[in-house]
């Protein structure tokens, strides 16, 4: 998996341009959580798919960023979670253990 690391508000303007051309998810994962460490290692044995790129957020390092998407993409925080981008719009959101790599490329049209 070749995540991208999520460390700055300024990034969400990059990933909503982005998001113009193919989507983009955004996983929110908790160090501190199995259930998040869960999730993250499911994706990750799934592997990425072509035509999707993800970006990871550290909860516990960034919060403000964390509630900067729950605001921006109008999706009340969970942790973990994933959101689908899609044209500066969230077209999908899941969280726990509902975070599947089958669904977020189905949800993609992929």
């Amino acid at each position: 998996m070749n995540w991208k690391t999520l460390t700055s508000e300024e990034q969400l303007s990059e990933i909503n341009t982005a998001s113009a051309h193919q989507p983009v998810a955004i996983f929110k994962h908790s160090t501190r959580c199995s259930i998040s460490s869960m999730a993250k290692a499911r994706l990750e044995r799934a592997g990425e798919p072509a035509g999707l790129t993800f970006y990871y957020l550290d909860l516990l390092s960034y919060r403000p960023i964390s509630d900067k998407i729950a605001a921006l993409y109008q999706v009340p925080h969970e942790s973990p979670q994933v959101l689908l981008i899609r044209n500066g719009v969230c077209i999908y959101n899941e969280s726990h253990s509902g975070i599947l790599m089958d669904e977020i490329t189905d949800q993609a049209g992929l």
